[in-house]
């Protein structure tokens, strides 16, 4: 039998899982359910845990899988940089994917995954997609590709200028515009041969306030 502590901290899982499609933090559960503090939703998680409700991964971030039938599969993501101008994003090739060395993952359900096998996630720095409802601190989802279509949201290195950027693709002629989302900034124009698409996003994760 559970306390009603531990009741509603499952049920506070299952609305946050539900509402964003990823696991809470320890801290998250702390806010959303008014507990004292980690130590006690810790003691009651590791309750929920010896009795089958829930799985914990300790190693990662948001390692807390519901144990219930109809929850989904997680899917284990790397979190391998921060997407800001001085240095190309780390992206594994498609030969050591499966050997990522990570210092922090993220467990994620296939539905925000969508199914895809090569997704890996970025911490963002700066406004320039503001107006696309992405900000500062949030974490972008990619799907690893090096191609993208007009209007796709990517993460590009450009070599010439060895700058990492979120923005979205645009072929016109013979450059790449690449559009931020900010009233407040322009465009970049940059020569294809300068271009390495590193992948395109597809979900972000909102820091919580």
């Amino acid at each position: 039998m559970l306390s009603q502590k531990q009741e509603r901290i499952l049920d506070f899982l299952r609305r946050f899982l539900d509402d964003k499609d990823y696991p809470p933090t320890v801290r998250d559960i702390v806010r959303g359910c008014g507990i004292s503090s980690t130590s006690v939703v810790d003691y009651n998680l590791n309750i929920l845990e010896r009795k089958g409700h829930i799985r914990r991964g300790r190693d990662i971030s948001r390692g807390i899988e519901l144990m219930d039938r109809n929850r989904r599969r997680l899917v284990r993501v790397p979190v391998i940089g921060r997407i800001a101008a001085g240095e190309p994003i780390p992206v594994p090739s498609a030969e050591t994917w499966n050997n990522v060395a990570s210092a922090e993952t993220l467990d994620l359900t296939e539905g925000l995954t969508r199914g895809k096998g090569e997704v890996y996630a970025l911490w963002v720095k700066g406004t320039s997609m503001v107006d696309a409802l992405i900000n500062d601190g949030d974490i972008v989802l990619m799907e690893y590709t090096n191609t993208a279509e007009n209007g796709e949201l990517i993460a590009v290195w450009l070599k010439g200028k060895r700058e990492a950027t979120l923005k979205r693709f645009y072929r016109e002629r013979d450059r790449i515009r690449l559009q931020p989302a900010n009233i407040e900034m322009k465009p970049v124009y940059a020569e294809p041969e300068n271009v390495e698409i590193q992948g395109k996003v597809i979900a972000v994760i909102r820091k919580l306030e």
